[in-house]
């Protein structure tokens, strides 16, 4: 079967574009665009349970447990979140291998700690040094995922802990006279209230959170900010059957449409959640329902 692709007699305007676009390492900036969305949507939720776990231990009347949860919101908030990434993956990743190192090796009788090295024995490296490619990859990718959580996670927790907050108390008072516990007042009463006054500041940490996804690129994953520099740059014929010069401008800019074809419809869905949220409520927004009704 002929295919003009490999013709380059016939490669002209946009047939040189079409086979250009189609090359192996463009597929593999296809698939990072998917490695974008699955960390988003294994990310938000992650983060939005450190979040509520955070808020309820800052809100707890055990008074360690509250000033976990408050200094877990403040540190968190307070240091560059490229600082916080940068730290959090060479962490988690020293401390996942010691605990392996203690299990796996207890008879090593070296220090750990050399100079400004890190050893552990090779049964305690993740993943070990015999593995496949992909495991490497996913490993990198999981540590990304967890990182974001607790960073995503601090945030979502202050948001959490200022809606709660600004239920009426009223309505807590009413669930404690009908005889509730504390515990049927949080789940049954303070959380289904709060979603309404959360959900704005939620919204805005999810245009953050996907503002941040390109970090990847600083935490050693190949997604689409690492292959628009890598494909954009300049080619000549004797690396390539497609030589281009410096088109990295033109890389950018497909991401910068990306970003904001995902943040618009993001804001359209959002939107639609946080009607339907008000609807009834004793709010603004469910006012303005009634009023427009």
């Amino acid at each position: 079967m002929f295919n003009f692709c490999t013709d380059p007699s016939v490669l002209d305007g946009l047939a040189w574009l079409s086979c250009y676009l189609t090359t192996g390492k463009h597929l593999a900036i296809y698939w990072s665009i998917g490695t974008v969305l699955l960390l988003l949507a294994i990310t938000a939720p992650v983060a939005l349970a450190f979040g509520l776990g955070g808020a309820m231990a800052a809100r707890s009347r055990f008074l360690p447990l509250s000033l976990f949860g408050r200094g877990y919101i403040a540190i968190v908030r307070g240091v560059p979140d490229i600082a916080f990434f940068l730290f959090f993956v060479i962490a988690l990743d020293q401390f996942f291998e010691w605990i392996r190192h203690e299990v796996k090796c207890p008879d090593w009788d070296m220090p750990i700690r050399q100079g400004n090295d890190f050893v552990v024995c090779a049964e305690a490296k993740l993943p070990l040094g015999n593995a496949a490619q992909w495991m490497h990859e996913t490993y990198g990718f999981l540590l990304a995922v967890l990182t974001f959580s607790i960073v995503f996670g601090a945030f979502a927790a202050n948001v959490l802990f200022g809606a709660m907050r600004a239920v009426p108390h009223a309505q807590l008072e009413t669930a404690e006279a009908y005889g509730m516990t504390p515990r049927q007042t949080t789940w049954r009463i303070l959380i289904p209230q709060m979603w309404v006054y959360a959900l704005p500041g939620l919204s805005n940490l999810w245009m953050v959170l996907i503002k941040a996804t390109p970090l990847l690129f600083l935490l050693g994953v190949e997604d689409i900010v690492y292959w628009a520099r890598e494909l954009g740059g300049a080619k000549t014929a004797r690396f390539t059957d497609y030589p281009h010069g410096d088109w990295r401008m033109w890389y950018f800019l497909a991401l910068l449409v990306f970003y904001l074809l995902f943040t618009w419809v993001s804001e359209k869905v959002l939107g639609r959640i946080m009607r339907r949220l008000t609807h009834g409520q004793a709010t603004m927004g469910g006012e303005t329902q009634r009023k427009a009704a």
